[in-house]
């Protein structure tokens, strides 16, 4: 006889754990800790770029997949896994599943785990120093000079400091590499550190920032949002001088609304231009459901700043002009 007691009838019923771990069949209990896994979304993920963590905010964990830009709750998660068309329909699975899974006798007591939230690393201190010729060899690649990392306070660091707490004890790991650099605001805040070379954690957020922001004139018709500051900055070396260029923190964060509800109106168009890869065109795509923003599909390379690596300044701004004049109708 089925016994109906065991059953649930309400998403409030699931621990949230239980979705992420039943379903990316993650490896060990997720008890407050951070995990990072090969995205679920896309087969050739070489690099772990699937993120679970616990959101303090809204007290349960959360996923974000870099690279297919995915982002949210497990009811999400379990919508884009299985294809489903409503987060209605993505709820009722995970009730039905969840039912089975524990009338299979596999029920544990969430409420008996010992849970406890970590705490993560967080940039303390960092140490610039001079510009050297490697440095130097990596931007101008990008035609990136001097005078643009100065306009836009990016700096080379020797070192930064990593610190966090464990159980009481504060714990310091210092990292020097060859090529870091420093992304600073105009008051001298620090908001980003990026280190090229590195696979894992080639940026690293210390606080919010749309990255440009503080480089507006806001005196020229149209406004370009760019995937990176590295793109930006070779944007602006296309020299276009009825545009200028903003970018996001991430490409797979929106920019706040306040500030876009504030720059809009201050340009006659604008316009998004992501990576063509499959995350860099889902995330247009939103700025076109939100803000009714057209996307750039500019396909010379997988990015802005690749693209004139591998065909130069003026190759790439003959490609991209008839699309920015199509995308933003100017002739001008």
């Amino acid at each position: 006889m089925l016994r109906t007691k065991l059953l649930v009838s309400s998403l409030d019923e699931i621990p949230r754990e239980w979705v992420f771990e039943y379903y990316l069949k993650l490896p060990v209990k997720l008890t407050g800790q951070d995990e990072k896994i090969k995205s679920v979304f896309k087969s050739d993920d070489k690099v772990p770029s699937l993120c679970i963590y616990y959101s303090k905010p809204v007290a349960s964990y959360r996923f974000k997949c870099f690279s297919s830009g995915y982002a949210g709750d497990g009811v999400t998660l379990i919508q884009h896994m299985f294809k489903l068309t409503s987060r209605g329909e993505s709820a009722h699975k995970i009730i039905q599943d969840y039912n089975q899974y524990t009338l299979s006798g596999n029920k544990e007591d969430y409420s008996l785990r010992e849970f406890k939230v970590q705490t993560r690393y967080k940039v303390s201190k960092f140490e610039k120093r001079s510009w050297m010729v490697h440095d130097q060899k990596f931007w101008n690649r990008f035609y990136i000079g001097s005078a643009l990392l100065e306009e836009h306070f990016v700096f080379p660091l020797s070192s930064y400091t990593m610190t966090k707490e464990i159980e009481g004890v504060e714990q310091e790991l210092v990292i020097n590499g060859r090529n870091i650099y420093g992304f600073f605001r105009k008051d001298g805040t620090l908001y980003k550190i990026y280190q090229p070379y590195v696979k894992d954690n080639k940026f690293i957020k210390v606080r919010d920032y749309v990255q440009g922001l503080d480089q507006l004139t806001m005196k020229v018709p149209y406004l370009v949002i760019c995937s990176s500051l590295k793109d930006l900055m070779f944007f602006k070396k296309l020299g276009f001088k009825n545009a200028e260029a903003i970018a996001p923190d991430s490409e797979n964060v929106l920019i706040p609304d306040h500030i876009m509800q504030y720059l809009l109106p201050k340009y006659k168009g604008t316009c998004v231009l992501f990576d063509n890869d499959e995350a860099g065109i889902k995330c247009m795509a939103k700025y076109k459901e939100k803000y009714n923003l057209p996307p750039v599909l500019f396909t010379m390379a997988k990015d802005l700043s690749d693209a004139g690596e591998k065909h130069g300044l003026y190759k790439v701004r003959e490609g991209i002009t008839p699309l920015l004049k199509a995308t933003l109708n100017t002739t001008t």
